[in-house]
């Protein structure tokens, strides 16, 4: 599971997002600390851990360096 996650992830730093505005108000991106996590605590807490992330994002916020716990 922790694979694939990891598969989708990269595919989507090769083939979405390069196509994409730069909105991220986080340092690392939302996907570069999803990839993080799932290496460092697996599939379940990582995923846990990005959603999380992706929930707390606003358009208001300032850049801010959140790295994985």
């Amino acid at each position: 599971m922790k694979h694939i996650l990891l598969l989708l992830i990269f595919f989507y730093q090769k083939a979405v997002s390069p196509y994409l505005r730069p909105s991220c108000r986080y340092i690392p991106s939302c996907s570069e600390y999803a990839k993080q996590a799932v290496i460092k605590y697996g599939a379940i807490k990582g995923s846990f851990l990005a959603i999380a992330r992706v929930l707390r994002c606003n358009p208001l916020a300032k850049k801010i360096y959140d790295p994985v716990p």
